[in-house]
């Protein structure tokens, strides 16, 4: 079977590292990919975006299976563009339409769903040019630290979470009226803060049955001891000590079932990966996000723990067979540690060679921010690569990491 998957970062390098493990793999695309994933894979220069493109490529390699990785392509519609092409109707692709995308693309959107079909999350108040004045009245009426989302995506940045009222205030205005973040906080949603601590769950979907995949914890702050400025992501952790099998239990019942069932309730034809951010406040589970596409870093310790063929899984996408298909997971735990660029979150510089890789003997490196040049693999991005080990705990995969 002829697969392409679409993006660059570490997320689609593990994808495609797992997937090229497949027995019924033939060939394995990537566009436009980086130096790790040319490793286990063919790297084609297309943009992520360009969809008309991406079309023509799939009939010319004969694809069956296109894996959407980053969420920019799914809000902007590549599946709804492949289903309207009858020559393209024999590629399934693995993420959701764009009304299904919504989840992801629309705050305000998720929280009207999640209102309506009962799912626990923040309380919250949606906030646009025409109610500046009510938003600012509903400020008035909560509690320290106030959180404001832009609606639209806004490439991880759209979240302030503040402590003063003014400021709350002041940079509600700046969202809304300013466009600080462009269109994206042309909508802004308040919502309640809610204290307690994250961890990422992902299903696997094809609209009716679903099959939930290892979950995961990430760590965004840049400094030691999880402090400094946020980032993308510096490391990630699977299995999650807190997340036992009951927790996962209630998001199950309390957040997948519900928005599986929503989700058909509405009409909403969704296939592919939901990403559910939730909070654990006392022992109970909130969702603070919904995503179409699964998390970065977080692949990279979901994948490695992933022992079924995750083409399979895909195929069972395909054919409507999902339910038909069986998950286990390796038991030990697994732990990924960000390499990035000097600078990085703020200012930092691309083009640095990179060496040493036959020296990681007990790990599996993920590309993140690399390219190829004549000179040998270079650096070019903020993360650079996700270093991945197994342990018995955390503790002992960490100590792997470090020893090499």
């Amino acid at each position: 079977m002829n697969v392409l998957i679409i993006g660059s970062g570490g997320r689609e390098h593990a994808i495609a590292w797992k997937l090229a493990q497949s027995s019924r793999m033939e060939n394995l695309y990537i566009a436009p990919g980086n130096a790790g994933t040319s490793e286990v894979g063919i790297n084609v220069d297309i943009s992520p975006l360009d969809f008309k493109k991406m079309a023509s490529f799939a009939l010319e390699k004969n694809v069956k299976i296109i894996v959407v990785g980053p969420e920019a392509p799914l809000v902007g519609g590549i599946h709804d563009y492949f289903e309207t092409r009858e020559d393209l109707a024999e590629v399934t692709i693995i993420g959701p339409k764009k009304e299904g995308a919504q989840l992801e693309g629309s705050k305000d959107f998720s929280k009207k769903f999640m209102k309506k079909f009962n799912i626990p999350t923040a309380k919250y108040f949606t906030v646009t040019p025409e109610n500046l004045d009510a938003g600012y009245a509903h400020l008035d009426k909560m509690v320290a630290p106030y959180v404001l989302k832009a609606d639209g995506l806004a490439g991880g940045k759209g979240v302030l979470i503040i402590d003063d009222l003014a400021l709350a205030k002041k940079e509600l205005k700046s969202m809304v009226k300013d466009a600080k973040f462009g269109e994206a906080s042309s909508k802004v949603v308040i919502e309640q803060f809610l204290d307690g601590i994250e961890v990422s769950v992902f299903v696997i979907t094809d609209g009716k049955s679903y099959k939930i995949l290892p979950a995961a914890k990430d760590y965004k702050r840049i400094g030691e001891g999880d402090t400094g400025l946020n980032t993308g992501g510096m490391g990630a952790v699977s299995p999650v000590p807190f997340a036992n099998r009951e927790f996962i239990d209630k998001v199950d019942n309390q957040v997948i079932i519900p928005t599986i069932k929503g989700l058909r309730a509405e009409g909403i034809d969704y296939s592919g990966f939901i990403f559910f951010g939730i909070i654990n406040v006392k022992g109970d589970p909130y969702v603070i996000e919904y995503n179409c596409r699964l998390g970065d870093p977080e692949t990279e310790v979901v994948m490695p723990r992933l022992k079924s063929d995750l083409l399979e899984l895909f195929d069972g996408i395909a054919s409507g067979t999902l339910s038909e298909r069986d998950v286990h997971f390796d038991p030990r735990t697994a732990a990924t540690v960000m390499l990035v660029a000097g600078g990085y979150p703020e200012k930092y510089k691309k083009g640095a060679q990179i060496t040493g890789f036959e020296n990681v003997l007990k790990s599996v490196p993920f590309h993140a921010g690399t390219s190829e040049t004549k000179e040998g693999i270079v650096t070019n991005g903020g993360r650079v690569l996700a270093v991945t080990s197994f342990g018995k705990d955390i503790e002992s995969a960490l100590k792997t990491l470090m020893i090499q």
